[in-house]
This record gives C-alpha cells, structure tokens and sequence, in this order.
C-alpha cells in the first residue's frame, strides 16, 4: 500500500505523523484546549515542535493536566519544582509565563469572556484557507491577534508563534495543497468540528 501524500514537515518521524494526521490543523473549539496549545506553542520559541511534541506528556503531568485554575494557584515552590522537571522545557520565563496565562485565562472567564469565542472571532468564526502553497510565519491577522494576546497580559505570543498556534488549532488550514489531510481539516472546518 503506498503511503498518502502529507505534509513534508510530517514524514519521517512516527510521532510527528501521527500528530499531522490526527490533530494538526482540526478546528480547536475548547477553550482550555486552546490555551493548552498556546502554551505549547509558547515553549517551542526558539526550539522545533518535535522537542516540544515529545514532551508533550511531560508538559501535561508537570502544569496538572492544563487546568488553568489549577495552574493559576502556582507558586514559587511550584515554580522551583518545574525548574527541575526534566520532562519539559526548563525556562524559566516561559514557565512563569505559563503560570501568568493561567491567571489571565482564568480572569477572562471570571469576566463572563470565553477564550475559544474571543480567540475564534478573530476568524469571524471559520477557518481561513490557506493557498496550500505558501505558508507565511506570520501574517497581519497573526500580528492582530498576537496584538490583542498582549494588550489582555500573555507573553510569549508573538506574531510567528501566534501564527504556528492558528495553524495547530484549526484557525488555519495550512496543509499543502496535495495533503491528504487538507480536504478533511477543510470539511471539518466547514462543519464547525472540534478536536477536544
């Protein structure tokens, strides 16, 4: 049986094809879920996601599963122990950040706000198609949105991490154009699908 076209950042690592076939792209509507992934996204700053992808059961157990209130009530003890936590990213401004992403999440629900809308109405509620030619590492509505990230108090939400974030979670559907995913993450898009 031949192998479907993907995605050439997807070949040639079993976990990484794994995630492009079953996750990569599908519309995100949870809002935990999302900041999940922007987290992620946040930690790869500097690193590639494979680094991240196979930690990313690490990140999971050591920030309690991405609850944000959980992750809200974090220390400095907290913080020490995930300095010393081999399972992740050990960066310390990243770490805190993480911790402060969880306490602005948190105050956004408190405030009747729900992530996954705010976030979605930057896309008018759909994702955007891209050409499945050119993939851009930012683009002016990542600019916007990692714009509005700052103004709320998130770090490490640049235009280029914003924009790797969109694609991850379905904003986006950057699949190239001979992908086998890219019609299905289309349609599912279409459908207003979510992968929890």
């Amino acid at each position: 049986m031949t192998e479907p076209i993907r995605c050439a950042w997807a070949a040639n690592d079993p976990l990484m094809t794994a995630y492009h076939d079953a996750e990569w792209g599908v519309p995100v509507r949870d809002s935990r879920r999302l900041w999940e992934m922007l987290v992620l996204e946040g930690f790869q700053a500097g690193l590639s996601w494979r680094t991240i992808l196979y930690r990313r059961e690490g990140f999971r157990a050591a920030f309690a599963g991405f609850d944000p209130e959980a992750v809200a009530r974090f220390g400095e003890a907290d913080v020490m122990r995930l300095m010393a936590d081999e399972r992740i990213i050990r960066a310390r401004a990243k770490i805190e950040a993480t911790i402060a992403g969880a306490r602005l999440y948190c105050a956004m629900r408190a405030a009747g706000d729900d992530f996954a809308g705010w976030a979605w109405g930057f896309v008018g509620g759909k994702p955007l198609q891209g050409d499945g030619r050119h993939v851009p590492a930012s683009t002016p509505l990542s600019t916007e949105l990692s714009k509005a990230l700052r103004a709320r108090g998130f770090k490490f939400v640049g235009p280029v991490i914003v924009y790797a974030w969109m694609q991850a979670v379905g904003m986006v559907n950057d699949h190239a154009h001979d992908c086998f995913c890219r019609a299905a993450v289309a349609q599912a898009g279409a459908k207003g699908s979510s992968a929890s």
